[in-house]
């Protein structure tokens, strides 16, 4: 309902006041919870108080100086401006072949089973948008990526959520899944190595879970952008034989190669699943900016040292983040892998929120609740190690001298 008033200014102009309503289909999600939390935590800073940021994993590390050089030498191409194609060009499609077959073994064709996107996350909604619909199931792992939950309410699906558990491995239960009335699923969304578990999966699950989603016809996608972080054996669920008939895998340059605003990643699968994907997404945008295209390429030339020489990092900073959650008696696997660390709380704590909220108060430390990501994770905190070592020093000394840092 519009509602109008008028009020004269001048001869000629009048202010127009109106009232719209947004669409229903936001009602099925919330803002962002960090977009919330920085609001919180920019205002905390305005009033004098020095908050130290650990929660949100966007890379402080900056990529291969090569990759800058390729990115800017195009730039300055006049050429190079112009719109692009959907499915961008031929030598990133096949940069990204590339990088599979070294990294992962796997085969894929550039010419249809690979499709750049502006970011994996804009992926996760194409994917939602080109499959689901009211009436349709989407399985999605509680703790998890809140975004999966958000594309496919935003799609109309309904959303269920399988509970993974640390006595599991943080790995779904497959038989028990089997036994609920699965007609209705069209697609189950997994990520590994997880996030924000840091668990990872293997050849035996990844066999059972493309067997579980053929028998039910169910659209297997695997998130899996942090493969090379803190992982001696980076993985693809693509390298599963058969894997290609059911599984659309995305994948990213954000965490792996430091290129988190450059909005780089890609969707890998059988050409049959990209098709729609690509349909819906030729709706959304305009191509990717061309220097961004042949940066990446040069970025996914990478070779191991370049993984191993961020890995020291995040290794030394990891070894930081283990002493700061002793301080707090919280509980972790020192084998997670990727760049954050999940913790269990002690029990004389009420929950991961109740922990999060603690050090904010008391030390002006912000880490994140395990409960933003499911229900699953209410008994947990998750830190980023996105932060250099000095700044995990200083929260330490906050916490054991119960610091404010003013």
């Amino acid at each position: 309902m519009l509602t109008y008033f008028r009020r004269p200014v001048s001869r000629h102009f009048y202010f127009m006041s109106f009232s719209i309503s947004p669409a229903s289909r936001l009602q099925s999600v919330e803002e962002y919870y960090f977009s919330t939390k920085l609001k919180q935590i920019a205002a905390l800073r305005a009033a004098g108080i020095p908050v130290i940021n650990l929660g949100i994993g966007s890379p402080d590390l900056a990529p291969a100086t090569e990759t800058i050089e390729a990115l800017t030498a195009s730039a300055a191409n006049p050429a190079n401006h112009a719109y692009q194609g959907y499915q961008g060009i031929p030598a990133l499609r096949e940069a990204f072949a590339a990088f599979y077959a070294k990294h992962y073994g796997v085969t894929v064709d550039p010419a249809s089973e690979i499709l750049p996107l502006i970011g994996s996350k804009e992926g996760i909604m194409h994917i939602a948008m080109a499959y689901l619909e009211a009436g349709d199931v989407t399985l999605i792992p509680n703790p998890g990526y809140p975004t999966y939950q958000a594309a496919c309410s935003l799609a109309g699906a309904t959303v269920q959520a399988y509970e993974l558990t640390e006595a599991n491995g943080w790995l779904p239960d497959l038989d028990a899944l089997e036994k609920q009335d699965l007609s209705r699923v069209k697609i189950i969304w997994v990520n590994y190595p997880h996030m924000p578990t840091g668990a990872k999966a293997d050849v035996p699950f990844f066999t059972k879970l493309r067997d579980f989603a053929i028998r039910h016809s169910i659209l297997l996608v695997n998130d899996n952008p942090y493969s090379f972080i803190l992982n001696d054996n980076p993985m693809s669920m693509l390298a599963v034989p058969g894997m290609k008939d059911v599984a659309i895998e995305l994948n990213s340059l954000s965490k792996s190669h430091n290129m988190a605003g450059w909005r780089i990643g890609a969707a890998f699968g059988r050409a049959e699943l990209l098709g729609p994907v690509l349909k819906f997404k030729s709706n959304m945008d305009s191509g990717m900016f061309l220097p961004l295209q042949e940066a990446a390429v040069k970025a996914l030339s990478a070779d191991a040292h370049w993984f191993a020489r961020q890995n020291e990092i995040y290794l030394s900073r990891q070894k930081k983040v283990f002493e700061l959650l002793d301080l707090l008696d919280c509980v972790y696997d020192s084998a997670q892998t990727g760049m954050f660390v999940w913790a269990r709380v002690p029990a004389s704590v009420e929950s991961g929120y109740a922990l999060s909220d603690q050090v904010l108060d008391e030390n002006a430390v912000f880490i994140t609740p395990g409960g933003i990501f499911g229900t699953q994770g209410n008994g947990y905190v998750r830190i980023s190690l996105c932060a250099k070592e000095e700044v995990f020093q200083t929260a330490i000394d906050r916490i054991k001298t119960q610091s404010n840092g003013i």
